[in-house]
């Protein structure tokens, strides 16, 4: 009974002190996209190459389709395709995730439609059995599901903390928020040459009284962490963060060719 009082007494403290969040809408686009294909790799925290990566970028008018796959080294695959607008703000149209293979808990396929705000989940139990999900949600403008780098090469450093919403792909799909920060600037190098890269971290705040629970029983959702270079033409370095709900961190790069020795 005992247990019961302080618990309760800790869930109103928590819910008493819990930040209010700042109102959230779609970040304007201040850097267009456009036709990119780029080179990543997937690393543990501690360096082992776990996955090649490819990022295919297509753009046509205002519209924008943007894919991003990974092959693990396992036979896992992470593969998501996101459309959206770049029309005065950045808007998702829609959004697939695909996840398979032993380097994921649960293997899961997630289809988001904002227009009609039909969000559908597919995911395999420990069991081997086949579920789905489908949930019809009131999608705001702001859903930054496969667009957060996109979002953060677009929000100045300088200011307040952005708030985005975002749907967590969970057997049951559900709608969180985003809290982007910039926690200062980190250097690296270009053959030799240095330079810095804005460190923006992103919270996830999982709201109401689950939240709460998560926060006191050691569950929320870790920090994930992003570098964008500015500048004239923003650009992608790094990221550490996890690919899944309740996954390790895993670090994003840029990586370069390596070219076989002609004989």
């Amino acid at each position: 009974m005992h247990s019961r009082k302080t618990l309760g007494a800790l869930l109103a403290c928590a819910a008493l002190l819990r930040p209010a969040m700042l109102p959230a809408e779609p970040v304007a686009v201040k850097n267009a996209e456009g036709l990119v294909h780029g080179f990543l790799v997937l690393r543990s925290t501690d360096g082992k190459i776990l996955a090649s990566g490819d990022l295919i970028q297509v753009a046509r008018g205002d519209r924008v389709t943007t894919r991003l796959v990974f092959h693990f080294k396992d036979g896992s695959l992470h593969d998501e395709t996101a459309v959206f607008s770049q029309r005065g703000r950045f808007r998702l149209l829609s959004d697939r995730l695909v996840q398979k293979g032993p380097a994921f808990e649960r293997p899961m396929e997630m289809t988001i439609d904002t227009a009609s705000g039909q969000v559908n989940v597919r995911y395999t139990e420990k069991d081997g059995k086949e579920k789905t999900e489908a949930e019809h949600l009131d999608l705001p403008a702001d859903l930054a599901n496969g667009l957060v780098t996109t979002l953060l090469k677009n929000i100045r450093p300088s200011a307040a903390p952005t708030v985005v919403s975002f749907v967590a792909a969970t057997p049951k799909p559900r709608l969180v928020k985003l809290s982007i920060t910039a926690g200062g600037a980190d250097s690296f190098t270009i053959a030799g040459e240095s330079r810095k890269a804005t460190h923006f971290v992103v919270k996830v705040d999982i709201g109401g009284l689950t939240g709460v629970f998560a926060s006191l029983l050691g569950k929320q959702p870790p920090d994930s962490h992003v570098w964008i270079l500015q500048g004239e033409a923003p650009a992608f370095v790094k990221s550490e963060a996890p690919l899944f709900l309740g996954g390790p961190p895993w670090r994003i790069e840029l990586t370069s060719p390596v070219w076989s020795r002609s004989r």
